[in-house]
């Protein structure tokens, strides 16, 4: 649902560029009574931007308490130094308009927009920090120095019809995420296919869910079922053979096996799909295509985007 918390700081790159045209003042910036310093464009018949020029304080026409702005945001230090961008992340986000917390903050700068303005604003880096963001300024951020805001106002519409919209945007994008994992999980699947052909592995299995499993050893153990805490051993590593982790000298957990319930979306999918074929007591190696690991998701430097994951488990117990 939309957040009420006030704005988050995310540390990304990218950039976000305004249209302009050549009309005179294009690039003067204004500043309230507040305090606040803006220069907000227009867009004219002819699709080019214009300065709106300055807004007097008696204009309601922008968003107003309790609407919800659905904006492209970019900000960056004095210095230009990108901070966020939301065209980075491939959508637009959604801001609740709220009561200032100090005198030209951003919420104010919300109010001077109207939906497809753009909008440059410069605001006091220190208040933002303490009043807005409720964290310490970075030490990277000078003290008195400002941040500007880069806004692009693509709706501005009741909380309800925001709701309505957001829902629909996930709705959508799960459907696509699914098309993308369905496209993955062909290529995973050529790619795991090379490499038991590669290492001569035997006897090989496939889930329905297209986890690849070789039994290695096999327990005389019952099966676990889904809800049952189940105790695992593994080594992680890629199919290149480079090791990530193993739960063997792990010294998080004391060389202690890994404990979690079964079927309950706790660890990844190919675990409680891969987990769920063996016998207590089973060694195994699971081959676990990218969609049924961390998809799309990159995990730090060590672990990229569509990463194809060997896991080489063993089932030591099972608790109902």
């Amino acid at each position: 649902m939309l957040s009420k918390t006030k704005f988050l700081l995310p540390v990304l790159a990218g950039a976000l560029a305004l249209q302009s045209c050549n009309k005179g003042n294009n690039d003067e910036f204004y500043t309230t009574a507040d305090g606040l310093s803006y220069k907000i464009y227009e867009q004219n018949d002819k699709g080019e931007y214009e300065n709106r020029g300055e807004v007097s304080a008696t204009d309601t026409s922008g968003a107003r308490l309790d609407q919800v702005v659905t904006m492209h945001m970019s900000y960056r230090t004095a210095e230009d130094s990108v901070l966020f961008d939301s065209r980075e992340q491939k959508q637009p986000i959604m801001i609740p308009v709220m009561e200032p917390t100090f005198k030209g903050s951003l919420e104010d700068a919300l109010t001077m927009l109207r939906a497809g303005d753009s909008g440059v604003f410069k605001i006091n880096a220190d208040s933002l920090f303490s009043k807005t963001f409720n964290q310490p300024r970075p030490p990277f951020i000078k003290e008195g120095s400002h941040l500007t805001f880069y806004l692009k106002a693509e709706k501005i519409q009741s909380k309800e019809a925001a709701i309505a919209d957001q829902q629909k945007m996930f709705e959508e994008q799960m459907v696509a995420q699914q098309a993308r994992s369905a496209e993955q999980m062909k290529v995973d699947d050529a790619k795991i296919q090379e490499y038991i052909k590669a290492n001569n592995l035997k006897n090989v299995q496939k889930t329905d869910a297209g986890v690849y499993y070789v039994v290695t050893e096999a327990g005389k153990g019952p099966k676990a079922k889904a809800g049952d805490n189940v105790s695992v051993h593994y080594k992680l590593s890629f199919l290149d053979g480079k090791q990530l982790e193993s739960s063997y000298d792990n010294p998080m957990n004391g060389g202690q096996p890994f404990t979690f319930p079964l079927g309950q979306g706790q660890v990844i999918p190919g675990w409680d799909d891969g987990i769920a074929q063996l016998n207590e007591g089973s060694k195994a190696i699971l081959l676990v295509p990218s969609p049924l690991a961390y998809g799309e998701q990159a995990r730090g430097e060590q672990m990229p985007a569509n990463s194809i994951l060997r896991f080489d488990v063993e089932l030591v117990d099972i608790k109902n």
